[in-house]
């Protein structure tokens, strides 16, 4: 198979975020009277949208899941991530070399928020190379694991899915990617647990790297069409 294009989850394949915003949301729960231990909430949450596990928001604090809620859970997270986030180690390398290799052909697809990818990306550094292709699994018809996010990365970069690497780090966007009918990468620094190799692995991941600067390699060992 030659592969054309690459597409990129963004939290916890580009940017580290994931322990912050699951740490601004282990917060409010517990204020809310949802007494979740950090470990427990990621569990629960990591490669979900907070929107989508509202019935078990409510059912365990025994209040509506307001939009008010939800816009101070927006302003505590983004302040966060303003104040602390920093890349994955060697991701903006990796994406950098890549973006060579493939002439351009590279895009973020993400199950967060719009506005949360492309701060993140500015911080980082890396909102250049992925202009005009940033996309939401908020603005589709269903988020990930549904395939929607990936398939519309794919349309935007001229590339049919089949002949996409996907990037990812969760269960839930390895069956997103394995949807949308392209071949999915892992990338875990852990070998066992929740979100690991042997998670992804299950999951479809056709193979998991322990360092994101494994990718450039990789992907001429794959024989990347350029």
């Amino acid at each position: 198979m030659t592969f054309e294009a690459i597409l990129f989850d963004c939290d916890g394949v580009l940017v580290d975020s994931e322990p912050i915003t699951n740490g601004v949301l282990c917060e409010m729960l517990n204020e809310a009277g949802w007494l979740l231990a950090p470990e427990e909430c990621m569990r629960l949450f990591i490669g979900k949208t907070v929107r989508s596990e509202a019935a078990r928001i409510e059912a365990e604090t025994g209040r509506p899941l307001t939009d008010a809620w939800m816009a101070e859970f927006y302003a505590r997270r983004n302040a966060r991530l303003q104040a602390e986030l920093v890349a994955i180690p060697n991701a903006p390398q990796a994406v950098r070399a890549v973006h060579g290799l493939l002439q351009g052909r590279i895009a973020c697809a993400s199950g967060a928020d719009r506005q949360k990818v492309e701060m993140q990306l500015a911080q980082v550094g890396l909102a250049p190379l992925f202009a005009g292709r940033v996309f939401s699994g908020h603005e589709m018809p269903a988020t990930k694991p549904a395939p929607d996010v990936y398939l519309a990365a794919a349309a935007a970069v001229g590339v049919p899915p089949l002949r996409c690497l996907v990037v990812e780090d969760t269960v839930t966007g390895v069956t997103a990617g394995v949807a949308a009918g392209a071949t999915v990468l892992g990338y875990s620094p852990s070998p066992v647990g929740h979100g690991s190799a042997e998670a992804l692995r299950a999951a479809g991941a056709v193979q998991v790297m322990a360092d994101m600067a494994e990718l450039p390699a990789l992907l001429q060992a794959m024989r990347v069409a350029v």
